[in-house]
């Protein structure tokens, strides 16, 4: 009889228990839906949150293990909304979208202004086969060990302050594209044999984390504003912009070019495509981004003298 008497006691206690985690993964759960309402205010606090925003999925976590330590069956219940979120907002980039076959393959990467293998990493680029290298952070004294070792396969190329483009492709009307007070951008046009494709070459301003000023992005912001400009006035129908963005497509701060345009590595990749810092990529920061082609596969190439991973996609024209 005292067993039979304990054990609906013990069972109404293991669902009365952890209520305060269970609050905490109705939270995380809501973080991967609702990152739009976290305001930006104090600090850029939102496009913080949206630049890691894969790594919510984490918070489970800790939250299971406090679960198994309380014993509550009401805390491990509620662990499942927070995963079930995090797949459906996440889980089809494990998926392999590639498909074989494309017109054209774009590399672009910051090839970082301390590299010390400039040549070394200008060849490991061109060994992907790309019709279109597009290199950011480049410092004056170097650009001749990457001119040098591209020439053969790549004999257009211009650059514009500390950007570049290399073509197999010949290029017309490239101009740099005024977004800060020296020329970090480019845009020209590569005359492809099924016709031209507009290309943007673009690197961002940095973004700092800072107790005194937190995400530091506004730079970032005002010069992303003059990108999107540039590229609203382009009246090509194909156009690819790639760089070093300094934030992810799911920061609120490039919505002036999501909104626009597409993610290759979302639409045509295999996993998240992280790209920063190279040794641990937590964050994909250096983008490709389509209008009026179609992504057929993005990837990562494995890591140079950089602290930046490179991007590629090919597409179809």
């Amino acid at each position: 009889m005292t067993v039979t008497a304990e054990r609906p006691a013990t069972t109404r206690r293991t669902w009365r228990r952890g209520r305060v985690i269970a609050a905490f993964a109705v939270g995380a759960a809501l973080l991967p839906l609702a990152h739009p309402l976290v305001p930006n205010w104090p600090g850029n606090a939102g496009s913080l949150l949206e630049t890691f925003l894969p790594w919510t999925g984490l918070l489970v976590v800790p939250l299971l293990a406090a679960a198994l330590i309380r014993r509550s069956a009401l805390a491990l219940v509620a662990l499942l909304l927070p995963a079930l979120v995090w797949g459906a907002c996440f889980g089809g980039r494990f998926f392999d979208k590639r498909e074989p076959g494309g017109d054209l393959t774009v590399v672009s990467h910051n090839v970082n202004d301390e590299n010390p293998d400039p040549a070394g990493t200008a060849r490991a680029l061109a060994a992907a086969g790309a019709q279109v290298i597009a290199l950011e952070e480049l410092k004056k004294p170097e650009i001749p060990k990457y001119a040098d070792a591209l020439a053969a396969g790549y004999p257009y190329h211009s650059v514009q302050g500390t950007v570049g483009v290399w073509s197999t492709y010949p290029l017309r009307d490239t101009r740099p594209v005024a977004i800060m007070p020296w020329t970090r951008a480019l845009q020209t046009t590569v005359d492809t044999p099924k016709g031209p494709v507009a290309v943007f070459v673009a690197h961002l301003p940095s973004v700092r984390v800072r107790l005194d000023a937190g995400f530091t992005a506004n730079g970032r912001d005002a010069a992303m504003g003059l990108l999107a400009a540039a590229i609203a006035a382009e009246s090509a129908p194909r156009t690819v912009l790639v760089g070093d963005f300094n934030g992810t497509a799911d920061d609120r701060a490039l919505a002036p070019i999501t909104t626009r345009m597409r993610a290759a590595q979302d639409e045509a990749g295999d996993g998240f495509g992280f790209t920063w810092p190279a040794a641990v990529p937590l964050a994909r920061i250096d983008q490709i981004f389509v209008a009026g082609v179609r992504p057929l596969a993005a990837w990562t190439l494995p890591a140079t003298g950089s602290d930046h991973l490179p991007v590629a996609a090919t597409v179809a024209l």
